[in-house]
């Protein structure tokens, strides 16, 4: 059933248009070059008193099914009212673009489950001068190990600013898909092998191949806008990435570089594949074949002697011979035998 597209041009409220159910929270770490604080709530109100110190902070929000408290956080943070509603809903494709002060991704998460189908998650991500947003829709941990780099300072990251931040967190989704295709990359050469070592006799079957095609399809369609995306942050204009952390949105950038190559890669053995697994079949119904053409050749001499002892002649002599049961049985066999060994000599069969 196809689904009704709004006009949000054409609304003047905020709508989460998502069918998680997840209640929001809040989790900020705000942090400077002395420590960091962390406080967590339910509403705005229970951590605004800690970004309201104009220390560098991130805010996660997880669940963004109170719109209200979503619309609270964007109006202390002046985000416009269309990248707003752009955030509430998971649907949007994902971007990179900069406005005055501040800048904006969206991007897809996607993340490996116990049955080893994959759930998309978007992610929101508004870079400022002194803070970093990210948005989720849903209750996801995959940022767990940042607040502890925060926490120890690793890579000085309390003593850089909030564009340092982002381009860790951007690191992180890359690195994220290179691990996934270099998985593939694996499985699928695991898959060609199973191929080759049983040519002709297979239980692989195309959906085992085209579920990796559905998975590059889905790679490419959600990671491709952040291929020209990368050069707003790369040639930011709102001064809110600095000349020395550039060469750390270079290496996210080389990262998604990185990605996009795998990805040929995967589709390139994934094609190979189904040339392999049509070639597998067209074998294995040749085999079957060449097996029915030998039982067919067998029995056409056979055949023969039973069509000319089975006509009506009056004067047939060896069927008034006392052995000519037996006769005939006997050469039927010998004949079928002489075929056969004559195929093997030939290698036909």
């Amino acid at each position: 059933m196809s689904q009704k597209i709004k006009n949000n041009q054409l609304q003047d409220e905020l709508e989460y248009r998502g069918d998680a159910s997840v209640a929001t929270h809040l989790h900020v770490c705000a942090y400077d070059e002395q420590g960091v604080d962390i406080a967590k709530g339910y509403r705005f109100a229970d951590i605004e008193p800690m970004v309201n110190r104009r220390r560098q902070h991130w805010l996660q929000v997880h669940g963004l099914s109170d719109v209200a408290t979503i619309e609270q956080i964007c109006r202390h943070y002046e985000i416009n009212f269309l990248v707003a509603q752009d955030i509430l809903n998971p649907q949007h494709l994902a971007k990179i673009e900069q406005h005055d002060h501040y800048n904006v991704v969206i991007l897809k998460l996607m993340l490996l489950q116990t049955d080893g189908s994959y759930t998309l998650h978007q992610i929101s991500m508004i870079q400022g001068e002194d803070f970093v947003l990210t948005f989720s829709d849903r209750d996801i941990d995959f940022f767990s190990s940042v607040p502890d780099a925060v926490q120890n300072n690793v890579s000085k990251v309390r003593n850089r600013g909030c564009d340092f931040l982002l381009s860790v967190l951007l690191n992180s989704i890359m690195s994220h898909y290179m691990a996934i295709l270099s998985d593939m990359e694996d499985q699928l050469e695991d898959l060609e092998e199973l191929l080759l070592d049983t040519l002709g006799d297979t239980t692989t079957s195309i959906g085992d191949i085209q579920k990796y095609r559905k998975l590059c399809r889905m790679i490419k369609k959600y990671m491709n806008p952040l291929k020209d995306g990368m050069h707003v942050l790369l040639h930011c204009e709102n001064c809110l990435v600095q000349e020395s952390t550039l060469p750390f949105f270079q290496d996210v950038n080389d990262h998604l570089k990185s990605v996009f190559q795998s990805l040929d890669t995967c589709r390139e053995m994934i094609s190979a594949l189904v040339d392999l697994y049509l070639s597998n079949n067209d074998q294995r119904m040749n085999s079957i074949m060449k097996q029915l053409t030998v039982v067919s050749t067998l029995f056409i001499p056979l055949t023969f002697f039973a069509g000319i002892w089975g006509m009506n002649f009056r004067v047939m002599p060896e069927l008034d011979w006392k052995y000519g049961y037996a006769g005939a049985w006997g050469l039927m066999v010998v004949i079928a035998l002489v075929v056969f060994w004559y195929f093997k000599r030939k290698k036909w069969y």
